[in-house]
């Protein structure tokens, strides 16, 4: 008796491990349940990654330059060594450092030329910094449209199963159909959440980017007009 009642007891663990097992869930079930839809986000979260990585290796190469850079410009530049001073520009790749280029090559031309070459200079190097960053904003704005669609579709399907099972309804045609539909909800968001941060954190390191081209170039001009006032 004793041993009939053990081996219930067993039986009805392993059914309730069994159960438990089938209703764990995981990634990979998820994206495939949430259809084809599902590998539209996953390019776009791919498309996503890279323009936030390729864009923050390039601000961070843009960022780093000597803090002694335009010192040295400046004794080159007052010492007549114009070569010199390009040449030191020319060692880095960095948007400061053209813009200040390109003020030295127009030096011996009237001001107001040369510091119209270098706010040309400024708005090409600001262009070539934001190209890419319009992309990830449509990711963070498209994403979550592109899921609430799955959502609507897969609701859609779900109800149409139901009225063709005329009646023979089963909860699972609906609860499936709603489980389907609501993966690529948190599919689209997870991937226009990513977007739209990796856009806003890209967005202020470009603006201090800029702030830094803007100071810099006023420092240049002024220090163009330092002979003519001695």
């Amino acid at each position: 008796m004793i041993f009939n009642l053990l081996q219930v007891d067993t039986t009805f663990a392993a059914t309730e491990a069994a159960v438990a097992q089938e209703k764990t869930l995981n990634l990979i079930d998820m994206a495939m349940a949430g259809g084809w839809l599902m590998i539209v986000l996953l390019l776009l979260s791919v498309m996503a990654i890279y323009i936030f990585g390729n864009k923050w290796w390039l601000i961070h190469k843009a960022g780093q330059i000597d803090k002694n850079f335009m010192k040295d410009i400046h004794d080159f530049i007052h010492d007549g060594k114009i070569k010199s001073a390009i040449d030191l520009c020319q060692k880095y790749d960095s948007p400061v450092a053209r813009l200040v280029e390109k003020g030295i090559e127009r030096i011996g031309r009237p001001l107001q030329d040369i510091q119209t070459a270098v706010e040309n200079m400024g708005n090409v190097e600001v262009a070539r910094l934001e190209k890419g960053l319009p992309m990830l904003a449509t990711i963070a704005g498209g994403a979550p449209m592109i899921g609430f669609l799955g959502t609507v579709t897969g609701m859609i399907e779900a109800f149409f199963r139901m009225s063709t099972a005329g009646n023979n309804i089963d909860i699972t045609l609906l609860s499936g159909g709603i489980y389907e539909a609501m993966v690529t909800t948190v599919g689209g968001l997870f991937v226009g959440i990513i977007a739209y941060f990796g856009y806003n954190y890209l967005t202020s390191q470009i603006s201090n980017l800029v702030f830094k081209m803007e100071s810099t170039t006023i420092e240049f001009i002024d220090m163009l007009h330092e002979p003519a006032n001695k």
